[in-house]
């Protein structure tokens, strides 16, 4: 007779993730977008852990959760594992017959400084099948099958082996019929200045840069995605505060212009590109990053 004896069982992959992610990010809201569930799931999750274990993890208090001593341990090698994890996956998928990209990019950067770029490549790697999602926020490149993630971000933000392709300066842009009507910096307090939600302080910020006064600066229409509030701006709906990657094309094509080109100031941040770490890159690697610069 065959003996199947009763093995003992290892908590949830899930709950595990769940805590290694709030662990690393500090909390359960930041490790829910990044696991693309709800804080209340992770909470779950992690509940489920600690009961698993007989021990606290965290301490929950009313300004957010703190990792225990225990918690604290155990960090360390839940990272190294679903490091291992993710590099695994990515070894499985390197299999596949077909070479695929995967980019992660600011909405943004997706749809108005990539399409270019993204015609270049298929240009000169017909066979290559490209997908890009547009988000928010960085992926971890560790854990998340992409192959290239382009976003913006502060010196401080930006991570160490992050290729940076251009300093972010802003200026204001718009159609070239507004621009006519546009003589002297001041004139700016008399036409709409269209905001974008993301960079809500883009004016507030080039107008202290450049020293002017102006009482509407932060008064205008505003719109969730830049790339509308540009629309806006060639339809001849104001002024928008132009960031200089975006702001290329259609500079170059003659539908917006620049009407005061010596007030240009820098944001702070910075157009990056981060990779996935040199073991997980693909032999096409060095040739697409050459085309995406």
């Amino acid at each position: 007779m065959t003996v199947s004896p009763r093995r003992p069982k290892g908590p949830p992959l899930n709950a595990m993730r769940a805590f290694e992610a709030a662990a690393r990010l500090n909390g359960f809201v930041a490790a829910a977008q990044e696991l693309g569930v709800t804080p209340g799931a992770v909470s779950q999750q992690v509940k489920a852990l600690e009961d698993w274990t007989g021990t606290p993890l965290f301490q929950r208090n009313p300004q957010g959760v703190l990792l225990t001593a225990a918690g604290q341990a155990l960090l360390p090698s839940f990272v190294d594992a679903f490091d291992a994890l993710g590099a695994a996956t990515q070894a499985l998928r390197s299999l596949r017959p077909v070479q695929e990209l995967h980019i992660a990019a600011l909405p943004s950067i997706a749809q108005l400084w990539l399409p270019q770029r993204l015609d270049r490549l298929r240009r000169a790697l017909p066979d290559l099948k490209i997908s890009v999602t547009a988000m928010e926020e960085p992926p971890n490149l560790n854990r998340e099958l992409f192959d290239f993630a382009i976003f913006y971000a502060s010196p401080e933000e930006r991570p160490e082996a992050a290729l940076v392709l251009q300093g972010d300066r802003i200026f204001p842009v718009c159609a070239p019929a507004v621009a006519a009507g546009l003589n002297h910096p001041e004139d700016l307090s008399q036409v709409a200045l269209l905001q974008d939600q993301t960079w809500a302080g883009d004016w507030t910020q080039w107008r202290k840069s450049s020293g002017l006064v102006l009482p509407n600066a932060d008064s205008g229409p505003a719109y969730s995605l830049y790339s509308l509030a540009l629309q806006q701006a060639i339809a001849g709906a104001g002024v928008l505060m132009g960031h200089e990657a975006l702001v290329a094309d259609a500079l170059d094509q003659g539908s917006l212009m620049c009407p005061f080109k010596d007030l240009i100031a820098d944001s702070g941040r910075q157009l990056i590109l981060v990779q996935p770490p040199r073991a997980r890159r693909g032999p096409a690697h060095e040739t697409i990053l050459g085309l995406l610069k």
